[in-house]
């Protein structure tokens, strides 16, 4: 995770996650990751509980993806490496349930 503003940040990793998936509208699919870190791993220490959101096409394409503190926005960004594991869970796990409930 990265602080905006800052040049230090910590690189979790994720062991496992659920998603929740919301039709916002007829354009936006709204995801909500709920995040488990591995053992050893720890939260930055003005956060509380660490959620993902993306925000994904009818087509289940990904137009972003956010970190949220208790299901608000946050003054923290991913950086690539964790981007990376929540699409790689997303496109396996989510993305084709998502398609088959807009289809």
């Amino acid at each position: 995770m990265i602080q905006f503003g800052s040049l230090d940040y910590a690189e979790l990793r994720f062991h496992q996650m659920r998603a929740t998936v919301e039709i916002r509208d007829k354009q936006w699919i709204d995801v909500e990751l709920h995040l488990e870190l591995e053992e050893g791993m720890a939260l930055p220490d003005d956060f509380t509980e660490l959620t993902a959101l993306i925000f994904c096409t009818y087509a289940g394409e990904i137009a972003q993806i956010v970190p949220q503190d208790e299901g608000r926005d946050c003054e923290y960004q991913f950086t690539a490496d964790e981007k990376a594991q929540l699409i790689h869970y997303y496109e396996q796990n989510v993305k084709p349930k998502l398609l088959s409930m807009v289809s």
